[in-house]
């Protein structure tokens, strides 16, 4: 995950349609397509059906509260045909069910519906559930979105997401109008789910495709189950994190299936207590704790538990990267177990001296307990660990327990194979393939 501040736009203006209605600044736009981008990767997606049979059900079935009333976003005027902007419609049925004076259902049945920037906020006057059974597409002029996100959940007490639909986010359409890769100063593309200050919120067995920027983002929040995902990006696509979280505490993620072109899962500054289990993430840049150190008056990190994963043709496998030069801050209490990792290219790290090219002075945040536990699987990688702290604040509390991973890369780097460390205090015990640093 890139952290930027602007987003140049390389596009003609165009003409900006605004309606206020209660809760939101609304956009529309002109026509736009479906189609997903060509050349996905996905490594588990064939693998849905047979992963999540196991593990969750297919459909969720959240139980209704007696008493919900339903809300059918076609009754608001929202027409199935991908073409006329629903924005408003959806609106108004979130305003009615939010307002309603007990549980509600908003249902967004079968069919393909197009919308604009979408702000459904709270308080109100009980639980709410969104069910999406069908495919919600974002338009696709990105000069239309006045902030850095397509749907927004905002102070909720009590949110389902739930469904087997998709929202699509259309992000083809924008990609190649990102420049946050060489531009440290650009604006993030929108991100497609963003919960925001919600409290007891679920997401269940919807589907996010190629979303602008990351497709789901998770901040100020409380207690949060993610479950029985399935995100879908290509490999190059930029900045789409599957599931970023911030300033978020007591979340679980599981058993999901993520293929983007950055982060799969990463955990910001101010997760406290995160549990990642059971996921598939390939392709992608694998499993993050940061990029951390950036700004001022970052939190703390603590209490990360990831476990029973399985990374595939990713870039990284478990990773913790701070950004050098960095306030002082901690990460502590972080624990990878039960990681399976095929084709890796580098798969455990720890980068204290991210977004350092010009910039040589050490990270101040300092990382400690942390625990890496029959990590096994294959590597393209010289290099299978590194653990490159800061000289600073010198990571401590590190175990290294049954590591095993094979080199499958040329026979010409066979012999270069061999892991690295420096600043860091580790204890290595049971298996160490290769061998643990000296």
């Amino acid at each position: 995950m890139a952290i930027a501040g602007r987003f140049h736009i390389a596009v003609a203006a165009s003409a900006v349609r605004g309606v206020v209605l209660g809760l939101a600044w609304l956009s529309c736009v002109a026509r736009c397509s479906s189609t997903p981008a060509p050349h996905f990767s996905g490594d588990f997606l064939p693998l849905r059906g047979r992963f999540l049979a196991n593990t969750a059900p297919s459909t969720p079935s959240t139980p209704t509260t007696p008493g919900t009333k339903v809300f059918d976003i076609t009754t608001y005027g929202a027409k199935s045909d991908g073409k006329k902007i629903n924005t408003q419609a959806f609106m108004k049925a979130w305003v009615e069910a939010c307002h309603s004076g007990g549980p509600a259902k908003v249902v967004f049945p079968p069919g393909k519906f197009l919308t604009g920037p979408l702000v459904y906020a709270g308080p109100c006057d009980a639980p709410m559930t969104v069910e999406i059974q069908g495919t919600v597409l974002a338009t696709t002029d990105i000069t239309e979105y006045s902030s850095p996100v397509w749907i927004l959940f905002e102070s909720i007490t009590g949110l389902n997401l739930i469904g087997n639909g998709t929202f699509d986010g259309q992000g083809q359409e924008t990609w190649m109008y990102n420049d946050c890769r060489d531009n440290p100063s650009c604006i993030m593309p929108p991100t497609s789910l963003k919960f925001n200050k919600v409290t007891n919120g679920l997401m269940e067995g919807i589907s996010s495709l190629n979303s602008k920027g990351f497709h789901i983002f998770l901040v100020l929040s409380h207690h949060l189950r993610v479950n029985n995902l399935n995100i879908i990006a290509p490999d190059q696509s930029p900045n789409t994190d599957g599931i970023h979280i911030s300033q978020t505490d007591n979340v679980t993620i599981t058993s999901s299936i993520i293929g983007t072109g950055d982060d799969c899962v990463s955990i910001g500054h101010g997760s406290v207590n995160v549990t990642v289990s059971n996921i598939k993430c390939g392709p992608g840049h694998g499993i993050s704790v940061g990029s951390l150190g950036k700004y001022k008056d970052e939190k703390d990190v603590s209490g990360i538990f990831v476990s029973n994963c399985t990374l595939k043709n990713t870039t990284f496998g478990v990773r913790i990267k701070t950004w050098a030069d960095s306030p002082p801050s901690q990460a502590t209490g972080i624990h990878f177990q039960d990681i399976v990792l095929d084709s890796v290219k580098s798969p455990i790290i720890i980068d204290q001296f991210y977004g350092s090219k010009k910039n040589k002075k050490p990270s101040k945040v300092k990382i400690s307990d942390v625990s890496y536990k029959n990590i096994r699987g294959t590597t393209i990688s010289v290099v299978p660990v590194s653990l490159q702290c800061s000289s600073a604040v010198p990571c401590d509390g590190i175990t290294l327990e049954d590591i095993d991973l094979a080199f499958i890369g040329s026979d010409r780097k066979k012999a270069l194979v061999g892991n690295s460390c420096l600043n860091a205090k580790f204890k290595a015990t049971g298996k160490q393939n290769p061998p643990a640093c000296a």
